[in-house]
C-alpha cells in the first residue's frame, strides 16, 4: 500500500536528481540542447528534458481528469526555461500528492486518457509511472551528454539521502 508521504518522498528525490541533470545541461553550449543525436526517440536534450517533465503533467492532469496532450515543446526554448517548466509540474504533482487519501491512490477508478479512451488505473501506480519514467529519461539524457563531450558527474542517480 503506497501512502501520500510515501511517494511525495520518492517525487522529492525524483526531481532534486532531474533538477541536478538539468543543471548539468545549462552548462552545454546553448547549440548543444538542440543537436540532434541519432539512436533516441526524443533526439535532443532539450526534447527529452521536456518529454519527462510533459509526460508527469499529462498523467497528474488524468488523475486530476484535466489533462493537456498538446505538443508545446516549443514554449521551452532553452535549459532555464525547462527547469521553471520542472518546478511548475513538480510543484502541482506535490500538491496532488499532500491532498491525497491513501485509500483513494490505492484504490482502482476509470480515468479518461488521450484519445478520450476511458481506463481503469491505480493512482498509485500512474504516480509510480511518472518517476520511473524520469529515470529511463535520465539515462538518455547523460548518454547524449556522454556523446556530446559533457559526461553527467557521479551522483546524479536516485538520492538515497
Amino acid at each position: 500500500m503506497f501512502t501520500p508521504e510515501s511517494l511525495l518522498d520518492l517525487h522529492a528525490r525524483a526531481h532534486r536528481s532531474l533538477r541536478g541533470i538539468i543543471r548539468h545541461c545549462a552548462e552545454l553550449e546553448p547549440a548543444a540542447i538542440d543537436q540532434e543525436l541519432r539512436g533516441f526517440g526524443y533526439p535532443t536534450v532539450r526534447l527529452q528534458l521536456h518529454h519527462v517533465v510533459g509526460a508527469e503533467e499529462y498523467w497528474f492532469g488524468v488523475l486530476r481528469g484535466a489533462f493537456r496532450d498538446e505538443d508545446d515543446a516549443h514554449l521551452y526554448p532553452t535549459i532555464e526555461a525547462i527547469e521553471a517548466f520542472r518546478e511548475r509540474v513538480a510543484a502541482e504533482s506535490a500538491a496532488y500528492l499532500r491532498d491525497a487519501k491513501t485509500p483513494d491512490l490505492n484504490a482502482p477508478r476509470t480515468m479518461r486518457t488521450w484519445g478520450g479512451r476511458e481506463r481503469s488505473l491505480v493512482p498509485a501506480h500512474v504516480v509510480l509511472r511518472t518517476q520511473t519514467h524520469l529515470f529511463h529519461h535520465q539515462g538518455q539524457v547523460s548518454a547524449m551528454c556522454r556523446l556530446l563531450g559533457e559526461p553527467v558527474p557521479a551522483g546524479l542517480d536516485f538520492p538515497l539521502d
